[in-house]
C-alpha cells in the first residue's frame, strides 16, 4: 500500500459520509413534495408520472443508502458510531420507502380521489422531511446542537399529529364508509403515509442518540 493509500485510508470521514446524507435528505423532500403533487390532482394521467418519478426517487434513495454502506465497509474511521451510521441510513430509507410505498397503493388501488386527511398527512410528511434534512445537514460538525435538538422534536410534533389525523380518518372510514373495498383501499394508503412519519420519528431517534454520544 502506498504512502498515500495509507494517508487517504485516515481521512476524516466528513467528506464521505455526510454528503451522502445530505443528499437522502434532499431526496426525502422531494419524495414528499412529489406525494403532495400527487393527492391534490385527480388526473390519472399526471398522478401516474408523479407515481414514476417518486419511484425513480425511492430508487436514487437505494442507491444513496448503498453508498453509505460501502462506505462503511471501505473505511476504519468514521465520524460517528458505525451502528449510528447503519441505523441511520437504514431510517432514512424507510421514510423514502413508505412515501413511495404510500403514492403507488394510490396508483395501484385507483384511490381517485384522496381525502382531507390523506391531504393533510402528506403535508405534514413534507413538514417532517424538512426538519429531518435540517437535522442531517448540522451534522457536519455538530456546533449548533440546539437546531438538530430542535428539528427532533419538531419531528415528534409531527408525527404525533400524524397519529391523531390517521386514528380520526380511520374511525370515521370505519363509522360512515359502506363499501368494504373501498375502507381498505382507503387505510392502506393512510397506514403507509402515517408510516412515513413513524420512519421520521425513527430518524430522530437516531439523531439524539448520535447527539448524547457526540456533544
Amino acid at each position: 500500500m502506498s504512502l498515500n493509500s495509507i494517508f487517504q485510508y485516515f481521512v476524516p470521514k466528513d467528506k464521505k459520509f455526510f454528503p451522502l446524507f445530505e443528499q437522502a435528505g434532499s431526496n426525502l423532500i422531494e419524495m414528499a413534495k412529489k406525494l403532495q403533487e400527487m393527492v391534490n390532482t385527480i388526473d390519472p394521467v399526471k398522478r401516474s408520472e408523479l407515481n414514476k418519478t417518486l419511484e425513480d426517487l425511492e430508487h436514487h434513495g437505494d442507491n444513496i443508502t448503498h453508498q453509505i454502506h460501502l462506505e462503511l465497509g471501505k473505511n476504519f474511521i468514521t465520524p460517528f458510531d458505525r451502528e449510528d451510521i447503519h441505523s441511520l441510513a437504514s431510517s432514512l430509507d424507510d421514510v423514502a420507502d413508505f412515501i413511495y410505498g404510500a403514492s403507488n397503493r394510490m396508483e395501484l388501488y385507483k384511490v381517485m380521489n384522496p381525502s382531507p386527511a390523506m391531504k393533510q398527512i402528506a403535508d405534514l410528511i413534507a413538514e417532517a422531511t424538512v426538519h429531518v434534512a435540517t437535522a442531517l445537514n448540522e451534522l457536519r460538525d455538530l456546533k449548533n446542537i440546539r437546531r438538530i435538538t430542535d428539528s427532533c422534536v419538531r419531528i415528534n410534533s409531527v408525527e404525533n399529529k400524524a397519529d391523531s389525523i390517521f386514528d380520526k380518518a380511520v374511525g370515521e372510514l370505519f363509522e360512515f364508509e359502506k363499501d368494504a373495498i373501498t375502507l381498505i383501499k382507503n387505510k392502506e394508503v393512510l397506514s403507509a403515509m402515517e408510516d412515513a412519519t413513524d420512519k421520521c420519528e425513527d430518524v430522530a431517534n437516531v439523531l439524539e442518540s448520535i447527539l448524547v454520544k457526540n456533544a
